[in-house]
């Protein structure tokens, strides 16, 4: 080993980093996390090599130093970090969702020895902690490398070849543009959703019926609005620029299409989802992006007992691991669908294969 790493933080991302970059025999993996069942779980399972007790006694033999915490405890440690006396310098970077305010806080770093090049993997998992941590979290996923004004490119391009292991598509941007597209494609959609949520459940008031209707296809569009709140209030917090100047042009939007309505513009309206239709169908379905993919999958079961319970028992011995189960329609006598949701297009694919080589009616959600 010729490297050592330390991360801070053994969540789903600094835990899926971690358990990536320890396979390598180059690198020596230490973790550190508040949560000593986190820490416990990640040496038990051979995700870090060796445990930090002081962050600061590790940080001063590390080479590189991963920030794996949320935004604004990300900010607090590299103040700490700074203080710190160093005898080799030391690249140190990050995993937040939200760069800008994370380069200010390196530019002001005094510490002559600290390199920062701000990351941020755009892969994700709708599970979260140590426990969901994968090795192969970040393949063919885009992982942003944002430098601070001082960086050194050979510090940039270390990070670059440490990363190698990832799998990753590695793209360097600008702090401020970083944090406009994902605002755009991740930020917003989960302040929308959230909204959606909302207004479903101030109209309950009036129609008790609605949450029962909203188990199908609402459900699944106001999918992200599941995510941690906490986690959710930090990022806003810190790109809340972006997110009032896409609410204004959210809200132009919304006006544009309510006049549509009002003045029957039918013409105009069909134009307005065909251009939608056609941009969203264009999408990568292939890519990893900013938010979470989900795979799904619809079986067509008869009103039987144990019909479900087959099902999952036949994906289970194919080792095919199902996020989430949802029974769309079963009236005694008839056929019923079930959705399944699985984390990849593999075992999309294969759960299909499976299931299809014992007789079932399958439809895949591309």
């Amino acid at each position: 080993m010729n490297r050592t790493i330390f991360v801070i933080g053994l969540g789903l991302i600094g835990g899926s980093l971690a358990k990536c970059l320890s396979q390598s025999n180059k690198n020596r993996v230490i973790g550190y996390d508040i949560d000593r069942k986190t820490i416990e779980f990640a040496r038990i399972n051979g995700i870090i090599h060796d445990v930090s007790t002081d962050i600061v006694m590790t940080a001063k033999e590390a080479d590189i130093i991963i920030l794996g915490t949320p935004i604004t405890e990300t900010i607090e440690m590299m103040h700490t970090l700074d203080t710190i006396t160093y005898d080799h310098d030391v690249i140190l970077s990050d995993v937040s969702s939200v760069k800008k305010p994370i380069i200010d806080a390196a530019n002001r770093l005094q510490n002559s020895k600290i390199q920062f090049v701000g990351g941020h993997p755009m892969a994700g998992s709708h599970k979260k902690g140590i426990t969901a941590a994968k090795g192969h979290l970040f393949e063919n996923a885009i992982y942003v490398l944002a430098p601070s004004k001082s960086c050194q490119s050979s510090a940039v391009e270390l990070l670059q070849e440490v990363l190698k292991d990832t799998k990753s598509n590695v793209v360097r941007l600008g702090a401020n543009e970083h944090d406009e597209m994902t605002g755009v494609i991740s930020h917003f959609p989960h302040l929308i959703a959230s909204a959606l949520v909302q207004q479903a459940k101030k109209w309950q008031d009036t129609h008790e019926f609605i949450p029962k209707l909203a188990a199908g296809g609402f459900r699944d569009v106001t999918r992200i609005a599941s995510s941690s709140p906490e986690l959710w209030q930090d990022i806003l917090y810190h790109n809340k620029q972006k997110m009032i100047q896409l609410i204004d042009d959210w809200t132009a939007e919304m006006t544009a299409l309510k006049q549509m309505l009002h003045e029957n513009e039918k013409e105009q309206l069909t134009s307005y989802l065909e251009q939608a239709k056609d941009y969203r169908d264009g999408l990568g379905a292939k890519k990893k992006g900013a938010i979470p993919a989900f795979y799904d999958l619809y079986v067509d079961i008869r009103d039987q007992t144990g019909a479900i319970a087959s099902v999952a028992n036949l994906l289970a011995e194919e080792s095919v691991s199902i996020t989430n189960i949802q029974i769309l329609e079963i009236r005694e006598g008839i056929m019923g669908a079930l959705r399944l949701t699985v984390s990849t297009k593999e075992e999309q694919q294969k759960s299909y294969q499976v299931l299809q080589e014992k007789g079932y009616d399958l439809m895949l959600e591309e």
